[in-house]
């Protein structure tokens, strides 16, 4: 990484500090996208797509929600 750091520094333009040039950019991009590449190609484990079912699935509601709370206590909504 640190090679990546000296190029930079002797490829930006005089006057500019910090400017990556095109070609350092390029390859950045290129390794970033094999790193992640991997990644997405593990997919999603099981236990996360199960839980996302039973977000996505139909809300159930306590019937003390839909009859206006008559247990009497305060759940502190307004």
């Amino acid at each position: 990484m640190s090679d990546l750091k000296s190029q930079a520094s002797k490829n930006a333009a005089p006057g500019k500090h910090g400017g990556l040039s095109a070609e350092i950019q390029s390859r950045i991009g290129h390794q970033l996208r094999a790193i992640y590449d991997d990644v997405v190609r593990q997919g999603v484990p099981d236990r996360f797509v199960d839980l996302v079912r039973k977000l996505d699935g139909p809300a159930t509601t306590p019937k003390a929600a839909e009859s206006g709370n008559d247990n009497g206590q305060d759940d502190g909504r307004d």
